[in-house]
């Protein structure tokens, strides 16, 4: 009867154990998510799955081109998921549908078409980025007041890779 004693305890041992483990690896070094809405077409698309690294950024910033998920400002139990354009201390400005960052009109081979709306110029604070979609004419993000410059604060991870439906599995920017 002891060695049926036993072998349960070790049962339960090893569940808690995974149990544990999968809630730190969750919490703290990557999370699944689910794209939703056109926003960052051709990219990703609608109903894509994604793996969202949730460490990378306790060790560096966000860098121009990645694609994050973040909170949204306005209700933050909404996640966004847009690209980093520019980061601490840049410029940024759209101009006649081309968007210029630090002065230096950007080469974005991953939008479909030139952004309708303007931007004035201004300077990415510290601490924020400034995030847009990659169909920028159906894409809430920066350029909105509701969305504005992104604080790290809300930042919850860099998209790493694209994992079902499996055809389109690709590491991401």
């Amino acid at each position: 009867m002891s060695s049926l004693g036993e072998e349960a305890k070790d049962w339960i041992i090893s569940i808690v154990v995974a149990v544990v483990l999968a809630f730190l690896i969750r919490q703290f070094i990557v999370e699944l998510y689910i794209v939703d809405g056109p926003s960052m077409r051709p990219t990703l698309q609608s109903q894509e799955r994604l793996v969202v690294n949730k460490f990378i950024y306790s060790l560096r910033a966000p860098e121009k081109g990645e694609i994050l998920v973040f909170k949204y400002p306005r209700d933050q139990s909404r996640d966004f998921i847009k690209r980093v354009i520019a980061t601490p201390g840049d410029t940024i400005e759209i101009k006649d549908g081309r968007v210029y960052v630090n002065d230096q009109m950007q080469s974005e081979d991953y939008i479909l078409e030139k952004t309708r709306s303007e931007y004035p110029k201004a300077t990415v604070p510290d601490g924020t980025v400034f995030v847009m979609g990659d169909n920028r004419n159906n894409s809430e993000d920066s350029r909105f007041a509701d969305v504005g410059f992104v604080p790290y604060s809300l930042i919850k991870g860099k998209a790493m890779l694209v994992f079902w439906p499996f055809s389109q599995f690709k590491t991401l920017p």
